[in-house]
């Protein structure tokens, strides 16, 4: 297990990370195994503490969560706790709903991420202004079933996931809805 600790206006070493370090080898022993690469954030704004943890399973799957507390102990907590259920739903889910099935899930595209900075006030850029590209990286499309999909963004953070139906090959997302379930765009089904 190779982990990187990093901290935003608080130390991340010493106590809190041998400590969160502890619990998550107890979560991996128990339903991964130690061949697991991982990033865990510590931040502290204000009272407010906030840990964000990464995993990189050996599927290559990204596994994410964060936790919110009024100390580095409590945040830690909340997060390796979130990270434990989806962990153990992930698990579940492939014993049930994958089982006998071969993994042939190919990536066959690849696209660009951009992020684009706003002004400091919200305001969209003007016509003829063209946005500032702060940030870009490279994403691998899968071609995956729609609930190895939902599976996935469950595992994440992330508000969304674009990829290509393995049922019909087009593309496809699915997102986090505001009422906490999540949501199935397919451009290729057409009502009757």
């Amino acid at each position: 297990m190779t982990m990187q600790f990093t901290g935003k206006n608080i130390d991340a070493g010493g106590a809190i990370q041998t400590y969160i370090e502890d619990k998550l080898s107890v979560v991996l022993d128990k339903y991964i195994g130690k061949d697991v690469d991982g990033h865990v954030r510590l931040e502290k704004e204000r009272n407010q503490f906030r840990t964000n943890c990464s995993l990189r399973m050996p599927s290559g799957l990204l596994l994410e969560a964060k936790g919110d507390g009024g100390d580095a102990y409590a945040s830690a907590d909340a997060a390796l706790e979130r990270l434990e259920k989806r962990v153990r739903r992930h698990k579940r889910r492939l014993k049930n709903h994958h089982s006998g099935r071969s993994d042939g899930s190919t990536i066959d595209m690849a696209a660009r991420d951009y992020t684009v900075q706003i002004d400091e006030h919200g305001n969209p850029p003007e016509k003829d202004d063209n946005p500032v590209i702060i940030a870009e990286t490279e994403l691998k499309i899968k071609e995956i079933p729609v609930s190895e999909a939902v599976m996935q963004l469950d595992l994440t953070e992330f508000p969304f996931l674009v990829f290509r139906n393995a049922a019909h090959g087009s593309l496809n997302v699915v997102y986090r809805r505001q009422d906490g379930h999540i949501g199935w765009i397919d451009p290729n089904k057409t009502t009757d």
